[in-house]
C-alpha cells in the first residue's frame, strides 16, 4: 500500500505540512504531595497548552489549576481524538491522569502508535509530583482510619487488646533477623509498624487525652534531635562510644531518675532482664554483685550477669543454643520414623 493510500484511509490523521504533529502530554501526581505542589516544568507545560483535559471530576489538582488561570476540560476523549486533535492543529493536549492511571487512553495510543499508520504527535509522559522518602506512610495512615472506621474487629479494639499482638510480633521480628531471611524481615518490619499506626489511630479516639500518628512520629523526632547533639547540634563525637556517654547523658538528665533501675521493664523475659540490670549496673559504674542463692534462677542470674560482662546477649545465645537443640530433636524424630 502507498503512502497516498494509507492517508486516505478513514480515521488516518493527516500530517500538517512541516512535519510539525503536535504533542501530546500524560501529566501524573502524587495524591500524597499537598496538592497544587507540581513541578515547574509541569506547570510550564499546563500554561502553555492548547487544551487540558482531566477525565476525574474530583481530582484534588482541579481547583488549584483553576485557581491559578488554568482551563481544565473534564472529558475523556479517545485515544483517536486526541490524536487528530494534536496533529491536524500542531497543538498540544495535556491529560491530567487520575489516580488509577488512564489504561484505556493508553492502550489506545499504543495501538496507534504500533500501526505504523498513523501520524502521531510527540508522546511525552511528565511526572508532576513525586513521592517523597516515607509517602507510603501516608497510605498506610489513610488505610488504617478506614480500618479502624469501618472493621466490626478493629473498630472497637483497645490498646489493651493489642498488647500481646505487639509482644508477638517483636519476638517474629528477631526471629526473621537472626534467621537472616531478608523478606521475612520486611514482612515483620511492617507487621510492627501495623501495630505502632494501629495504637495511634487507637490513641486518637480518646476522649481525654487524644493523640494522633503526627504525635507519636514529632515526639520521636524531637527526642532523636535532642539526643544527638553531635548530628544536629555543636557537641562532637568521634567514636560510638561518644556516641552512646551522649545518649546517656542526655536522658540522665532528661528522666531525672532517682535508680538506675528505673524505666527497666520487669516483664521482659528473665534473661533479658538480668542483663538488663547488669548493664544498667556497668554503666553507672556500681559494684554490685548478683546476690547469691540456691536453686537455678539465681544460677541463671549469674550466667546472665557473666554473660553481659562479655558483650553476650544471654537471651540470643540461649535461643541459638535452643534452635540447635530443636534440630536435633528433628533429626530423632526423623530416626525413629525410619526405624519403624
Amino acid at each position: 500500500m502507498n503512502a497516498d493510500a494509507s492517508a486516505a484511509e478513514p480515521g488516518a490523521a493527516t500530517r500538517p505540512e512541516g512535519g510539525d504533529t503536535g504533542r501530546l502530554v500524560l501529566l501524573t501526581t502524587s495524591h500524597r504531595v499537598a496538592p497544587g505542589l507540581l513541578s515547574w516544568p509541569a506547570w510550564q507545560t499546563l500554561r502553555e497548552a492548547d487544551r487540558v483535559l482531566c477525565a476525574d471530576p474530583d481530582h484534588p489538582q482541579l481547583p488549584y489549576l483553576r485557581e491559578a488561570g488554568i482551563a481544565v476540560e473534564e472529558a475523556a476523549p479517545s485515544a483517536r481524538e486526541l490524536v487528530d486533535y494534536c496533529v491536524q492543529g500542531a497543538r498540544t493536549a495535556v491529560v491530567l491522569t487520575s489516580a488509577v492511571g488512564e489504561s484505556a487512553l493508553t492502550d489506545g495510543l499504543a495501538r496507534l502508535a504500533g500501526s505504523g499508520r498513523e501520524a502521531m504527535p510527540d508522546l511525552e509522559l511528565l511526572p508532576g509530583s513525586y513521592d517523597l522518602p516515607g509517602a507510603r506512610l501516608l497510605d498506610l495512615v489513610q488505610v488504617m482510619d478506614q480500618i479502624r472506621a469501618d472493621c466490626p474487629w478493629s473498630s472497637i479494639r483497645t490498646h489493651q487488646d493489642l498488647a500481646k499482638y505487639g509482644i508477638e510480633e517483636a519476638y517474629e521480628l528477631v526471629e526473621a533477623i537472626e534467621a537472616g531471611d531478608r523478606e521475612e524481615l520486611r514482612e515483620e518490619l511492617g507487621d510492627v509498624l501495623l501495630q505502632v499506626v494501629f495504637h495511634a489511630r487507637i490513641a486518637q479516639d480518646d476522649a481525654e487525652e487524644p493523640f494522633s500518628i503526627d504525635d507519636v512520629a514529632g515526639t520521636i523526632v524531637e527526642k532523636l534531635v535532642h539526643r544527638h547533639p553531635h548530628v544536629f547540634g555543636d557537641e562532637a563525637a568521634a567514636t560510638p562510644e561518644d556516641v552512646k556517654a551522649h545518649w546517656l547523658r542526655t536522658k540522665a538528665i532528661e528522666k531525672q531518675r532517682e535508680s538506675v533501675t528505673e524505666g527497666v521493664p520487669l516483664a521482659q523475659p528473665g534473661l533479658a532482664l538480668a542483663a538488663k540490670l547488669a548493664s544498667r549496673v556497668r554503666t553507672a559504674g556500681l559494684d554490685v554483685a548478683p546476690p547469691a542463692g540456691e536453686g537455678i534462677g539465681y544460677e541463671l542470674l549469674a550466667m546472665a550477669v557473666r554473660a553481659e560482662a562479655e558483650g553476650i546477649d544471654p537471651e540470643a545465645a540461649l535461643r541459638a543454643a535452643a534452635r540447635a537443640y530443636r534440630d536435633a530433636v528433628v533429626v530423632a524424630e526423623g530416626g525413629a520414623q525410619g526405624a519403624d
